[in-house]
């Protein structure tokens, strides 16, 4: 069960935890934040944001793993997913204050809630915040763009090697020889069925490219997975 209302011991001027675009806010706008968030911990696979709910807050994620994702009607399609000190808002901001796609916890995951009202004021009234949202927002925009041609152009095992390198390059930057990931969170994030992950995995296996163990998925020829993203 997430623990509802859980504040937070350190105010947002001291936070160490908080998303770098409030980094630019000054210590009035700080607190005007600080005046206008709740602090909530959610346990793994729960739902933080459900696609299609009115949007009264937008988020920033202090701890743990969290997916962002699209729900279809035969399986849900993971766009991207999000570390900590992350911020996570979305086009309903402006547009219809819908949340147009799905959040829910990977581990263990301590989110600030923000009041959009208070958001959309600090957008308005400081230049350098609105920018700065609008280079994250781009960002995410030109990665969505990125995974739309890798999903619409490439055979399943290529697509199942770039869901794998995202993993390892972008999510946990590329330090990490083993990674903690579901195979059912793999099949979405490649956009594919389960029953096609699962015999690209153990082709993948059989061919030594990487193994996986329960959660645990270990990369065992990079150069291999490489060559499978740029050819299939």
């Amino acid at each position: 069960m997430n623990t509802w209302g859980l504040e937070s011991k350190m105010d947002c001027s001291s936070c160490e935890l908080k998303s770098e675009i409030f980094k630019i806010l000054n210590c009035e706008e700080l607190e005007l934040v600080n005046r206008n968030k709740t602090q909530i911990i959610y346990n793994e696979g729960e739902i933080i944001i459900k696609q299609g709910t009115f949007m009264s807050n937008v988020l920033s994620i202090n701890s743990g793993l969290v997916k962002v994702y699209l729900e279809g009607e035969s399986h849900n399609t993971i766009l991207r997913i999000v570390r900590p000190t992350n911020f996570i808002g979305g086009p309903g901001i402006y547009y219809d204050q819908l949340h147009h796609f799905s959040v829910a916890a990977m581990r263990k995951t301590t989110v600030c809630f923000i009041d959009l009202n208070t958001f959309r004021y600090l957008l308005d009234h400081n230049q350098g915040f609105m920018s700065a949202f609008m280079n994250d927002f781009s960002q995410n925009v030109i990665l969505n763009y990125n995974r739309l041609i890798s999903l619409s152009q490439k055979h399943l095992a290529g697509r199942y090697a770039d869901a794998i390198l995202y993993l390892f390059n972008n999510v946990f930057s590329g330090a990490a020889k083993t990674i903690n990931i579901s195979k059912v969170d793999l099949a979405e994030l490649s956009a594919i069925s389960r029953e096609s992950s699962v015999k690209i995995l153990r082709q993948f296996q059989k061919e030594g490219i990487l193994k996986f163990a329960g959660k645990m998925l270990e990369i065992l020829d990079m150069e291999k997975l490489k060559m499978i993203s740029k050819i299939a």
